[in-house]
């Protein structure tokens, strides 16, 4: 089984609202919800995988950043090890730069929102902050 190492930010903004961003590119979960971010590269650590990866995806310059939660999770062909960091701190507005849609949800929607199963034990914890 592939194991894939992964950061994701949860972009909070100051209405306390968080960023999501749909899945694109094909694949199984297409059409789906997550938190920005992707894969950990050799000899990177999580922190710089998310600068990297948000600047990639949103074109946002990471500012305040901290580490809230680290997960498993298998699915039946891979399993992922993410690192997710709340981020309170950035520049320029987030922009789908991959094509992807953007959306800008409280804690509470987030249930509503046909997030990836990896991301589903964040939305409990963002909702008890």
């Amino acid at each position: 089984m592939r194991r894939l190492r992964v950061a994701a930010g949860i972009l909070c903004d100051t209405d306390g609202r968080v960023l999501i961003a749909e899945r694109v590119g094909g694949g199984p979960f297409q059409g789906m919800w997550e938190f920005p971010g992707g894969k950990i590269g050799d000899g990177e650590s999580p922190e710089q995988a998310l600068e990297r990866e948000l600047a990639e995806e949103l074109g946002v310059e990471l500012g305040t950043a901290e580490r809230f939660m680290h997960l498993e999770h298998a699915y039946p062909d891979r399993s992922v090890s993410i690192h997710f960091f709340l981020v309170r701190g950035w520049k320029n507005e987030p922009a789908g730069l991959e094509g992807q849609a953007l959306r800008w949800v409280s804690p509470a929607q987030l249930g509503d929102q046909n997030i990836l199963p990896a991301d589903a034990p964040v939305i409990e914890a963002l909702c008890a902050l």
